[in-house]
């Protein structure tokens, strides 16, 4: 999608997306994704006192951690219902930390706001990207730090969103995992960084259930996929169950009864000019 697409076209795509992401309870789906969370949020190394922004946040699965360590928190998603979470878990938490309903694509902040901007798995599936990198970089002080963890085309994740995405992918934007080729992060920032380190990482997946039960796990919780399943008759319905189970089941390192399984990801770490 090209940043002069219709109005009308855009607001509808806009509304898609929002009704996918704010479908399941992502709350619970992210519970067993924190580990990989720590270790993305380890490696920025934020000081204490310093400003984050967290793009994307879900529930507060990055931010939390951040807040925790005394770093001044800020975290925005298109999913409202994602955003309200976030803010029940941080005063649950003890923790402080604003959240707010905000689109990657115009964040609501002044330029140079942010001594870190982050996404996991967030600004990615944002329509259009070209956009997402001008905020991302425009909210980011120089010198400062932005960082994005990225599911690539060729990983676990990507392999499982070609089975759903015939389904509930709206048509007229690019692939998210896009956001996992080198050379399109590249290409997106631009020599707005001085410096761009990118890494391709494994996303730890582990549950203490069956890869049939994960597939039912992802169809309750996860946006996604819990439309995707929507969107089909029983047939269907029946055939994309058994295309996810199966790629799990091809993938799961684990023994009987229990899947883990490994995402590729691609890690971004730059320095705003």
């Amino acid at each position: 999608m090209t940043t002069n697409t219709r109005l009308p076209e855009l607001e509808g795509l806009k509304t898609r997306l929002s009704t996918i992401w704010t479908a399941g309870d992502y709350d619970r789906f992210s519970r067993y994704m924190e580990g990989g969370a720590r270790e993305f949020y380890e490696r920025l190394q934020c000081a204490p006192g310093c400003r984050l922004l967290d793009v994307g946040c879900g529930s507060g699965q990055l931010a939390l951690l951040a807040a925790k360590d005394g770093v001044e928190v800020t975290g925005v998603d298109i999913a409202a219902n994602w955003v309200e979470r976030a803010r029940v878990r941080a005063h649950a938490e003890g923790v402080r930390a604003r959240f707010e309903v905000a689109d990657a694509e115009a964040l609501p902040f002044e330029t140079a706001s942010f001594d870190v901007v982050a996404s996991l798995i967030g600004a990615m599936f944002a329509p259009r990207p070209e956009l997402v990198a001008q905020e991302l970089l425009r909210v980011c002080v120089s010198g400062g730090t932005l960082a994005m963890a990225n599911w690539t085309a060729e990983g676990f994740v990507g392999q499982l969103f070609k089975n759903v995405a015939k389904f509930i992918g709206p048509a007229g934007m690019p692939s998210p995992v896009l956001w996992g080729n080198e050379s399109t992060v590249q290409e997106r920032f631009g020599d707005g960084l001085s410096t761009l380190s990118l890494t391709r990482r494994q996303y730890l997946f582990s549950y203490p259930f069956s890869p049939s039960e994960v597939v039912e796990f992802f169809r309750l919780y996860y946006g996604p996929i819990h439309r995707a399943f929507a969107s089909l008759d029983a047939e269907g319905q029946a055939r994309l169950r058994g295309d996810l189970e199966a790629l799990w089941a091809a993938h799961n390192q684990a023994g009987s009864g229990c899947t883990t399984v490994y995402g590729e990801y691609l890690e971004v770490i730059g320095i705003r000019a």
